[in-house]
């Protein structure tokens, strides 16, 4: 049957909250239902009672590790774990092995996500600082944008020349996604960290080797690029209270040209972590105080902060046991972005409505993603259904990430993903996933 019938759910969807159900038909939303739903023949009906129906996530930022880098990760089963969470959709990263910096690397990508991608996808373009010609031959139509590190970061695909942040802020209509960290700053630190203590640096060091000054520094230059030639920017994982002053509130989202982004693991831990987890929350930009915590979490509930995303990076556990600066920064997320979210509105620090707004309308609004992140009339059925009473433990063998841990590991999250629907398909259901289809790539509306 190509309609399905998910009734009695609690349809959670553009600030509101409502007992209804969601038809489906082929691809795409057919109609919604607020109240009881209409008997239907020839009609698959899944009974939601109990389950909150939502929007998929859109994750603007994973790394997913192919090619080149596939010991760590591989397109296959990073997405299948990001469709195991209930995230419909990503934007993968170019610090690949090759690099992401030239067409026809972009075009593998693509191809390869389209044979074995199960979640909807798209890609970075990388800039360097010498590839411009390649920037500015990046469609705008069919990728999600272009990445600059404007500080240096796992694969060192750092832009660090004037004349060329200046050309690709002035010249490309593509949005542009920067890694924010001084690195002038982080150089100066790492070199006295360094001296103090040679090779075995404590990790709880790691928030002031690349510290606020190098966040803020950067993050402050981007947005004055932005400013200065009217480019649309967007500012990937603030890890600061202070860069959160950089952002605006006072005018509705799809009128900002300088947009912002929280990553979970800047929500859920904070330095004081670092004496038990050690390696496993080193991330950059850092995992800083619990005052920058708390003020990530402010700007995200004001709006100056617009998505939420996971930033999802997974390395090894073998390479994440080194000492402090053989031990590569970044982990895996992208599974359990949704229920970590779920704990907080539990907690009461945010309600379901706005965590759906951040982790799925905001992000389809941020990127100009047609017909997709709201539950609505002929809009792509990306769906999920989660059951906010039955928890979830994060062992090791539940995680399908290839690198085989998680920062989460023993702790037990208070909901779980029961059903997830990717562009109309039920690819995964209480464990089990259909593999028959795959997810599709993402267009842009600009």
């Amino acid at each position: 049957m190509s309609k399905i019938l998910i009734k009695d759910a609690t349809i959670v969807n553009e600030g509101r909250s409502y007992k209804g159900g969601v038809l489906i038909d082929g691809q795409k939303i057919a109609d919604i239902f607020e109240g009881d739903c209409p008997e239907m023949a020839d009609t698959k009906v899944i009974e939601a009672v109990g389950l909150l129906l939502i929007p998929g996530a859109i994750d603007d930022q994973v790394h997913f590790r192919e090619p080149g880098l596939t010991h760590k990760a591989e397109i296959y089963t990073e997405a299948k774990a990001a469709v195991a969470g209930g995230v419909t959709s990503y934007m993968e990263m170019p610090n690949t092995n090759p690099q992401t910096t030239v067409q026809s690397e972009l075009e593998k990508k693509f191809d390869r996500a389209s044979d074995c991608s199960l979640a909807n996808y798209s890609f970075f373009f990388g800039a360097t600082n010498d590839n411009l010609d390649e920037v500015l031959a990046t469609d705008q139509n069919n990728v999600c944008g272009i990445k600059i590190f404007m500080g240096s970061s796992t694969g060192n695909m750092l832009v660090d020349d004037e004349q060329t942040l200046s050309n690709i802020f002035s010249k490309t209509k593509l949005l542009i996604a920067t890694h924010c960290e001084d690195e002038a700053t982080i150089r100066a630190n790492s070199a006295d960290f360094k001296a103090r203590f040679g090779d075995d640096v404590p990790f709880k060091y790691h928030p002031i080797i690349r510290s606020e000054e190098a966040c803020y520094l950067s993050s402050s230059r981007a947005a004055a690029l932005a400013t200065k030639y009217d480019a649309r920017l967007h500012i990937l994982h603030i890890s600061t209270a202070k860069e959160c002053g950089l952002f605006r509130n006072d005018i509705p989202l799809k009128e900002k040209r300088i947009t912002a982004e929280a990553c979970i693991h800047h929500l859920w831990f904070n330095d004081s972590f670092y004496d038990t987890k050690g390696s496993l929350i080193k991330w950059n930009p850092a995992v800083k105080t619990e005052k920058d915590r708390l003020g990530i979490w402010e700007a995200l509930l004001d709006n100056r902060i617009d998505v939420i995303a996971t930033d999802h990076a997974p390395h090894t556990i073998e390479e994440k046991s080194g000492k402090y600066w053989t031990a590569p920064s970044g982990g895996p997320l992208v599974q359990h972005s949704i229920l970590a979210m779920m704990d907080f509105v539990k907690q009461g620090k945010i309600t379901q409505e706005r965590m759906v707004e951040k982790m799925a309308h905001a992000v389809a609004d941020v990127f100009q993603i047609p017909d997709r992140g709201y539950i609505r009339k002929g809009y792509f059925a990306d769906l999920v259904l989660v059951n906010p009473a039955q928890g979830t433990q994060v062992t090791k063998e539940s995680l399908l990430y290839k690198c085989g841990w998680s920062p989460f590991e023993g702790h037990t999250f208070s909901s779980s993903i029961e059903t997830v629907f990717v562009s109309g398909h039920q690819a995964y259901h209480q464990g089990a996933f259909d593999k028959s289809k795959k997810g599709h790539a993402l267009t842009f509306a600009r």
